[in-house]
């Protein structure tokens, strides 16, 4: 009878121990261990941009079936989200939801940084691989750095809300057309957009400067998320015409990606994602 129920009790605790060890880890994670030099940052120019880009292209041929099943999550919560703004007359945030749903992009390439760095160290990968973050020490890292990114996103939303009520509203418009009509031949419409793009330009470059090679350093070494938003603004410091220019690639791409009803983000994500790792790889000593 002891060995009975010995046996179960002996694979409880093992199962207990390993899980609070996860933990341990996952939870050291966030702050990195102790004593750890701060990563180098190499200047970049624009052709590591473009070098970047196409080795990004080649992951995403090698793994395109893989990279395919990791994102088709990301377009298909653009358009929830984008048909809850419809149904709850928030058309005038449809297009500050669109745009700002792009600060959550590198949360939703993790799993193609995975990918990537798994096929840099030879291995053979699948869907599955992209899944892989979760069971990772660092996975509780990125939780905290998406997190912050999400607190970005609401931010911007409420912002663009307070531009939209100071200026066309705060009343819902009466339809889409005499909204666009407002937007484009009024002055209050002036005013809201080119207030909107000056406020999304400064969130969108505290998300760039935060989080361009943070995620991928978080997944490849034990820094913690300080040492990975520092070594992320020191990369833009160091380079500041390439990295606005790469901000500029992300943001001219996503839009392209977006035009036929978001399906291009399909490919546009996975490219971007695997691009971001080798960018980082190039970036970071």
């Amino acid at each position: 009878m002891a060995e009975t129920i010995g046996n179960p009790l002996s694979w409880t605790a093992r199962k207990i121990g390993a899980t609070s060890k996860h933990i341990a880890d996952a939870t050291a994670e966030i702050g990195g261990e102790e004593g750890l030099a701060l990563p180098r940052a190499r200047a970049i120019t624009y052709a590591d941009l473009s070098a970047a880009l196409r080795a990004g292209w080649q992951d995403f041929l090698a793994s395109r079936a893989d990279a395919v099943a990791a994102v088709l999550i990301y377009p298909a919560a653009g358009l929830l989200l984008i048909g809850a703004a419809m149904q709850m007359d928030l058309l005038p945030l449809l297009f500050p939801l669109a745009a700002g749903f792009a600060l959550l992009g590198p949360v939703a390439a993790v799993g193609l940084y995975e990918i990537s760095r798994r096929r840099e160290r030879g291995e053979e990968v699948n869907w599955l691989a992209a899944f892989g973050v979760i069971r990772s020490p660092a996975f509780g890292a990125i939780l905290v750095l998406g997190l912050y990114l999400a607190a970005l996103f609401a931010c911007w939303m409420l912002a663009a809300y307070g531009i939209y009520a100071v200026t066309l509203g705060p009343e819902p418009p009466a339809s889409a057309g005499a909204f666009l009509a407002d937007v484009l031949t009024t002055g209050a419409g002036w005013t809201m957009a080119i207030l909107g793009i000056a406020v999304g330009f400064l969130f969108a470059l505290a998300a760039l400067v935060a989080s361009a090679v943070s995620f991928p350093l978080l997944l490849h070494r034990h820094v913690g998320v300080p040492l990975a938003v520092v070594t992320s603004a020191r990369v833009f410091r160091t380079s500041p015409g390439p990295m606005l220019a790469w901000g500029a690639i992300v943001a001219g791409a996503l839009v392209i990606g977006s035009i036929p009803v978001l399906l291009g983000l399909i490919i546009v994500i996975p490219v971007l994602g695997h691009a971001t790792w080798h960018l980082y790889r190039r970036a970071v000593a």
